[in-house]
């Protein structure tokens, strides 16, 4: 996988994060709560535009409770 920016690059992954939350049929407040991360993050990262870096710490976090692998959130596969 390769990116021209970050802008594709965060855009991707808060793509795939939002439909792995939807289809663990979870709201974004339950997701943040869960991942232990405020919803107004996890809104700005699944959000179209999204230019908020993130950390491996909370990609990992986020993983977990959608019960992903954390690779799953480079693909391109939901755009």
């Amino acid at each position: 996988m390769h990116f021209n920016n970050d802008a594709d690059l965060y855009r991707v992954i808060g793509t795939n994060i939002k439909h792995y939350r939807e289809q663990a049929k979870l709201t974004q407040v339950q997701l943040a709560e869960q991942a232990k991360i405020s919803i107004s993050y996890l809104s700005k990262i699944e959000a179209t535009g999204c230019d908020k870096s993130l950390s491996i710490s909370v990609l990992n976090q986020i993983a977990n409770v959608l019960d992903v692998e954390i690779k799953e959130f480079f693909n391109e596969e939901f755009q």
